[in-house]
């Protein structure tokens, strides 16, 4: 049996699109997805979605997207996007076991699509993806209950040493990064 393992993400950030798409197929054993505020994990949170305007890190983020076969990176605008809406859907999403299919389509929507999440119709054309109700998907965003729920999980995040996003956390090892899956990976095995 695998050690239980969380993969923190943030819809925001390329990197942890890159990661959405391997860590389903990396990771031997099951992975909570757990949506956090990359930008209020601490010093230095929210890197990989503040510098994805500079040229370097696009070019490095659509160099890595290519060598994963995915499809070609587009870029929403305006990039970086604030993802507080669509943190809370994907939170919500979380509440009726739905994060993965909403999340991978949404992360789909900004870097595959090249939209922008801070456009509500975007995060309702992600949730539509996996069957999620319009009105029930913009209710359940405002409910301050699940902004608790997202601020508690970005919260304890932080606590557990979670700096920034993708991070996968596997029997209390931190593993940051989109290409820290194989490790983490390797580590969920060695502890079973």
């Amino acid at each position: 049996m695998y050690p239980p393992a969380a993969f923190y993400f943030d819809l925001a950030s390329p990197d942890a699109y890159l990661a959405a798409e391997r860590v389903l197929h990396v990771l031997p054993g099951p992975a909570e997805w757990q949506p956090v505020l990359a930008r209020e994990l601490g010093l230095g949170a929210g890197t990989s979605a503040a510098t994805a305007g500079d040229p370097p890190m696009r070019e490095r983020i659509e160099r890595r997207a290519h060598a994963l076969k995915l499809q070609p990176l587009r870029w929403p605008d305006p990039f970086p996007f604030d993802s507080s809406l669509a943190m809370r859907v994907a939170t919500y999403a979380k509440s009726i076991g739905r994060t993965v299919p909403f999340a991978q389509a949404a992360f789909r929507q900004a870097f595959a699509g090249g939209h922008s999440l801070e456009d509500p119709d975007y995060v309702l054309i992600a949730a539509a993806a996996c069957e999620m109700h319009p009105t029930a998907v913009l209710r359940g965003a405002e409910l301050r209950s699940v902004e608790r729920q997202l601020a508690d999980a970005t919260q304890h995040a932080a606590r557990t040493g979670i700096n920034d996003v993708p991070s996968v956390l596997v029997a209390g090892r931190v593993f940051l990064g989109e290409r820290s899956i194989d490790e983490a990976a390797a580590h969920m095995r060695e502890a079973s």
